[in-house]
């Protein structure tokens, strides 16, 4: 019997680089919103993790593994910073508004006068800032026993981390920084674990215990004295495919008043959720309904 015949295809001509190069290329001008524009680059992710090293150093002195002056030559250092920060950042602002900037040309005034008053408004916050940050420090310090004091708390806690974090990017969002306040929160997000998106609203004397996998919606507003755990999600309900974008400016994501407890793996969602004040949440609890003031129970 005689062996069956092998019937070999037709051989294919060699991929090239110049092929798979022209078919990128039209698949970028396909995706027109994704392009970017001569002059228009996005911001620079080491150089926004560099002034959050910096922003952190400013707030913390010493607390980053850096060098910390004493007596006048403290002032002199905290002056140098400043003026080395509000450089990177004006640039790095500069670069998100103008990405989002189509309609003007490489140089763009508007633009540049913009990042400069969103960078400077910014310096002159720092001082309330560490002021709202320091309660964010004495509630993590009061609320876990095992804290050995307030420096342990900045240097090694994750949690006091990603808000610092969080502040810093709320603060620029809130002045009109585009596209940094995000790149600054993911930054935090990828170190720690913990996902809070810029443009949440937080009271002071927050603190997040453990931390990892903790997520914050957008639309999120949570109040003072505020305490949760690892795990807890403060999120929206999911949405059919294509309806998402119609509420892009509302809110979506629960409120939690103050003094309220959530424990691990929580999951509370929705726009229009309350946890009344002083509430306490059990862990792995589902929530889609508002919850009254602690009365005392434990949900």
């Amino acid at each position: 019997m005689a062996a069956p015949r092998i019937v070999r295809g037709e051989k294919k001509s060699p991929v090239t680089t110049e092929t798979v190069a022209e078919r990128l290329v039209a698949s970028y001008a396909a995706d027109a919103p994704l392009s970017i524009a001569p002059g228009h680059e996005l911001p620079s992710p080491p150089e926004v993790a560099l002034v959050l090293v910096e922003l952190r150093e400013i707030l913390f002195p010493g607390f980053t593994g850096g060098q910390r002056s004493f007596g006048a030559g403290l002032k002199a250092q905290v002056e140098a910073r400043l003026a080395e920060v509000r450089v990177r950042l004006s640039q790095q602002v500069y670069r998100g508004v103008h990405h989002r900037c189509r309609a003007s040309g490489a140089d763009c005034a508007p633009c540049e006068e913009a990042a400069a008053r969103i960078t400077d408004q910014l310096i002159e916050s720092l001082p309330d800032l560490r002021v709202l940050l320091m309660t964010d420090v004495r509630a993590a310090f009061e609320g876990d026993p095992a804290a050995t004091g307030a420096d342990e708390v900045v240097f090694s806690y994750p949690g006091i981390l990603a808000i610092c974090v969080f502040r810093i990017a709320h603060r620029l969002l809130q002045l009109g920084a585009a596209i940094v306040p995000r790149m600054m929160t993911e930054y935090a997000h990828s170190e720690t674990g913990i996902d809070i998106h810029p443009g949440a609203t937080i009271g002071e004397g927050f603190f997040i215990d453990h931390g990892t996998g903790v997520v914050i919606g957008e639309t999120t507003l949570i109040g003072a004295r505020v305490r949760i755990y690892q795990g807890v999600t403060l999120g929206a309900l999911s949405l059919p495919t294509g309806e998402a974008r119609a509420l892009a400016r509302k809110k979506r994501h629960p409120t939690i008043e103050d003094e309220v407890i959530i424990y691990a793996n929580a999951t509370i969602l929705g726009g229009d959720t309350v946890i009344g004040r002083g509430a306490v949440i059990g862990g792995n609890s589902w929530i889609t309904q508002s919850v009254p003031a602690r009365q005392g129970r434990t949900f």
